[in-house]
Order: C-alpha cells, then sequence, then structure tokens
C-alpha cells in the first residue's frame, strides 16, 4: 500500500502538467520560559491598558469637579468682579461731590425762613382801621380848632377842638400809645414784616453763597423726585443766575424756597444713607480704594 502511494505521488509529479511550488520555512520551535515570559507581558499589559481605559471612562470625583467649577467661576468673575468695583468707585464718587456741594441744606434756619411771627392780614386791616380813625379824628380835632379861629364857632369849643387835637397827637406817640394798649399799630405791622423779609433774603443769601445752593441740590431729585415740580423751575433758574435772594422781595417767594430747602434736605439724607451704605459694602468687599478713608487728625 505504501509502495502503491509513492509510486503514485511519483508519477504525479512527472506528469507533463504538474508544476513544483515552494513552500514555506518551517517554524522554530519556540522555546518554552521565553513564551511564558512573552505571555506574562502581554498579559500585564493588556491589564494596564484596560485600567488606563477605564479610568478615562470613570466619572471624575465631586471634589475634582466642584475645584474646576470653582476656577472656572473665579476666573469669570474676575472682570465682572472689576466692573462691579469701577461702578461701586464712579458712584460713590458721584455721591461724595454731592453732599460736598449740598451740604449748606443743613445751614437752613426754618423759623427765619418760615417767618411764623409774619403779620396776618387780618392784623394788618384792622391796624388800618385804628390808623384811619385816628387820622380822621385829628382832622376834626383840627377844622374846629381852626373854624374858632376864623369866629365861626365859639371860643371855648375852638378851645376844646385844640386840646382834642393835641392829645390824638399824643396818642399816636408809640410810648403813650403803648400805655392804654398793645395793640401794634400799622406802621409797627409795615415795619415787622419789613424786617421778617429782609432777615429771610439775607438768610437765603448766606445759603446760596457764590455757587447757587438750590441749583446745585437740584442734581438730588434722582433721590427725591419732588425737587422736578415744575412749581421750583423758576428759583432753580435765579439760582443759577446768582441772583435768587435779590428777587425773594414777597413772602411767598421765601416760603417756596423754604419748602424746596425742606425736600432738599429730605434728598440729602437720603444721598448720606446711601452713600455709608455703599461705603459699608466697599468694606465688607475689601475695596479699599472705594472705601471712604477718615481724615487724620492734627
Amino acid at each position: 500500500m505504501a509502495e502503491q502511494t509513492a509510486q503514485n505521488l511519483t508519477d504525479d509529479a512527472n506528469a507533463p502538467g504538474a508544476v513544483l511550488r515552494q513552500g514555506r520555512a518551517a517554524d522554530p520551535v519556540p522555546d518554552a520560559a521565553g513564551s511564558a515570559l512573552n505571555a506574562a507581558q502581554r498579559t500585564a499589559a493588556l491589564q494596564a491598558s484596560e485600567a488606563a481605559r477605564a479610568e478615562s471612562d470613570r466619572p471624575p470625583e465631586p471634589d475634582e469637579q466642584e475645584a474646576g467649577d470653582d476656577q472656572e467661576n473665579e476666573a469669570e468673575r474676575e472682570p465682572q468682579g472689576d466692573i462691579e468695583k469701577a461702578l461701586a468707585e464712579s458712584k460713590q464718587r458721584k455721591l461724595r461731590l454731592m453732599l460736598r456741594q449740598c451740604d449748606r441744606v443743613l445751614l437752613m434756619d426754618f423759623d427765619l425762613l418760615s417767618m411764623s411771627d409774619w403779620p396776618t392780614n387780618y392784623q394788618m386791616a384792622a391796624a388800618r382801621r385804628s390808623r384811619d380813625l385816628w387820622v380822621f379824628s385829628a382832622l376834626v380835632a383840627a377844622t374846629i380848632f381852626l373854624s374858632g379861629l376864623t369866629g365861626f364857632i365859639p371860643a371855648w369849643i375852638a378851645g376844646g377842638g385844640f386840646g382834642a387835637f393835641v392829645i390824638i397827637l399824643l396818642l399816636g406817640v408809640p410810648i403813650i400809645r403803648r400805655i392804654y394798649t398793645e395793640k401794634p399799630s400799622y406802621l409797627d405791622l409795615v415795619v415787622k414784616r419789613q424786617r421778617l423779609l429782609r432777615d429771610a433774603r439775607k438768610h437765603v443769601e448766606h445759603l446760596e453763597g457764590k455757587e447757587g445752593l438750590v441749583w446745585q441740590c437740584a442734581r438730588m431729585a434722582e433721590y427725591n423726585p419732588a425737587l422736578k415740580h415744575p412749581r421750583f423751575s423758576d428759583i432753580i433758574r435765579l439760582s443759577e443766575q446768582r441772583v435768587l435772594a435779590r428777587q425773594l422781595v414777597r413772602r411767598e417767594y421765601v416760603r417756596l424756597y423754604l419748602i424746596y430747602m425742606l425736600e432738599a434736605e429730605k434728598a440729602y439724607s437720603r444721598v448720606q444713607q446711601a452713600f455709608f451704605d455703599g461705603n459699608q459694602e466697599a468694606i465688607d468687599r475689601g475695596w479699599q480704594s472705594v472705601a471712604a478713608v477718615p481724615a487724620e487728625r492734627t
């Protein structure tokens, strides 16, 4: 059987159509120790690659994630904090300027501007009637006396008229008049009105100064909208022109000025509170350039 098979293979090789091809080289026999070492290294490398892949696929820890978020938020807050600091510094500078320019509003004397002792129209009318009656009585007495000189009436009546005329004139003297009555005369009331108005105008001139207090306080309208009322437009314009004190020739104008000063005082208090709040916030946030520093004592 083996001889027949070998003969068949020889016949097939000698056949006219047969072609012989070169075979591949035989694999070397691997060393047993080297094969074990390579297998161990490949296993360790495979395990290391799987561990690295698992580490990369594992979600980040909460602490690491929070640290990354804090860094990003801090980087975003830095420019925003600079903008807030610049805005706060600008606002504090504006408030400080308003407080410095309008601090004279605290010097306002309410009694001088309100003129609470101002004589009323009823008092003026009553004093005017008393004055007219005094003048009429003096004229009647003088007429009787002059008529007696011409012989038109008896001499004793003319003498009585002369005595009455002298008494009436003496009653018009302030020192004597205060003996029998405490009511002021019409002239006293007029003089009192003029004095009150003059004192109020001097006080307004002192408050206005050279810059114009009403005009400077108008910028505080943001903290008190009442300062924008149209009725104050005239005194604001006169204050800007530095002629306000000379134009307050009536009591109504002085009272309008007083109302404006009261509204400005309210606005000043609010501006002052806003400045203190901003200064405290700057101190809390560590903005030393924004916080107001007290002046050194000498």
